[in-house]
């Protein structure tokens, strides 16, 4: 066997030899930044690092994610398909590794990208049905520390309450007070069975106030981000308000609205 496989590499022609060549450059290139894409949370999740340069890491890699998957997926074609040609049966084996090492990689630009916000999102990341009197945090207040954003609304670096509920408002006109034909405390009970139902962890619940504190966590880098629940009557109704807020970065790419819808739909 290996008298026969010696002929076949010193007939390799020059073109087979590059292909072979840019797949272990694909392949190691894809291993690499499919390595720095989950170490960029790690980091964090760790504390190595803090999510900004979580967020760089991430960045890179992300930038020529797409370029070595394509390249990973052409070269790993090519070498496969080499058919019955002088090229060597590891070659063909190094075809599929680096498909495979493509489509991780491809996998790897890919998550972040679910994370790009719409066109138009607000650099904001304090979201309240009442931008007015927003509903106020008790009890989760000492798990902030004192490096987390500050909680009254509207005052992060040069927002301003208007401003900020403006840019709100024309983003996300649909998140508004819910309004319901039921007690404050059924509503209350329903409040809580949604905030198990979304996974979050509840801090505090105080059926007197009418007030429901919870933190969610986020999957990719761990961010905490905490939300109250004012629930009152109002007239012959019961009024709840919610209130979304991210610990940490000036801008949530939509996050909290995006989990008060969520938490409506539960509702």
């Amino acid at each position: 066997m290996s008298e026969q496989t010696a002929p076949q590499r010193n007939n390799a022609t020059p073109l087979q030899k590059t292909m072979v060549i840019l797949g272990i450059i694909a392949l190691v290139a894809a291993v690499a930044l499919a390595g720095l894409s989950l170490l960029a949370p790690m980091g964090v999740w760790l504390g190595l690092w803090d999510f900004r340069t979580g967020f760089a890491i991430l960045r890179f890699a992300n930038t020529w994610a797409a370029w070595v998957a394509v390249l990973g997926i052409g070269v790993g074609f090519l070498l496969l398909t080499a058919g019955r040609s002088p090229l060597l049966t590891s070659a063909r084996r190094l075809g599929s590794w680096t498909l495979a090492a493509a489509v991780v990689v491809g996998i790897a630009w890919l998550i972040p990208q679910t994370y790009t916000p719409p066109e138009g999102t607000p650099p904001i990341h304090d979201i309240s049905t009442d931008t007015a009197n927003p509903p106020e945090f008790v009890a989760v207040l000492p798990l902030r520390g004192t490096d987390s954003n500050p909680v009254e609304y509207g005052t992060f670096g040069e927002m301003t309450p208007e401003r900020q509920a403006g840019m709100q408002a024309e983003a996300y006109p649909e998140i508004q007070p819910r309004y319901f034909d039921a007690t404050a405390d059924e509503v209350f009970n329903r409040a809580l069975q949604a905030v198990e139902a979304m996974g979050w962890e509840l801090v505090d619940a105080a059926p007197e106030e009418g007030r429901i504190e919870a933190t969610d966590t986020t999957f990719w880098f761990r961010f905490k981000d905490d939300v109250v629940i004012r629930i009152r009557e109002e007239g012959d109704q019961t009024r709840l308000d919610a209130r979304s807020t991210s610990r940490v970065g000036t801008s949530d790419v939509g996050k909290n609205a995006a989990r008060l819808r969520a938490f409506f739909a539960e509702l």
